[in-house]
C-alpha cells in the first residue's frame, strides 16, 4: 500500500536523523521545522533530551503581508531565525552542531536559515 505524503515526510525525517546520530559525536543538533506561514529552529541536546536554544519567525518582528500577527514565510525571515538561534546558542557555549533539515529539501528557506546560522558563528 502506498504511503501518504505525511508518512513519506516522517520517514525521510527519521532516515535523516538516524544518519545524523551516527555522525554527531556528541554534538547537539540544529533542528528545523518549516510550516506554511513560519519557520522554527531549535538546538537539541539528544544525550540530555533538552532544548538548549530556540528561535522562530513569530518572534522576529517581521510581519507577513496582509497579517496582523508576526510571521514570515520567506527567506528573509528564515535568515533572521538562523541568526537568532546561532546567537542564542553561542551565548550558551554551543558552537558546533549538526544540521537536521528534517524531511525538507536543503533549498529555499531551509538553506537561508542554515547559511545565516553559519555566518553568525555556528559550525556545521
Amino acid at each position: 500500500m502506498a504511503l501518504s505524503p505525511r508518512d513519506s515526510a516522517q520517514r525521510r525525517a527519521q532516515r535523516n536523523r538516524t544518519r545524523l546520530k551516527s555522525l554527531a559525536n556528541g554534538r547537539p543538533r540544529l533542528s528545523v521545522f518549516r510550516s506554511a506561514k513560519n519557520i522554527y529552529a531549535q538546538i537539541i541536546d539528544d544525550a540530555g533530551g533538552v532544548t538548549l536554544a530556540h528561535a522562530s519567525s513569530l518572534e522576529g518582528g517581521k510581519t507577513a503581508p496582509g497579517s496582523k500577527k508576526g510571521g514570515g514565510a520567506d527567506k528573509e525571515a528564515a535568515a533572521l531565525v538562523g541568526k537568532l538561534v546561532a546567537e542564542r546558542a553561542i551565548e550558551k557555549g554551543v558552537k558546533d552542531v549538526v544540521f537536521d533539515r528534517g524531511g525538507y529539501i536543503y533549498h529555499g528557506r531551509v538553506k537561508a536559515l542554515a547559511d545565516a546560522a553559519r555566518e553568525a558563528g555556528l559550525n556545521f
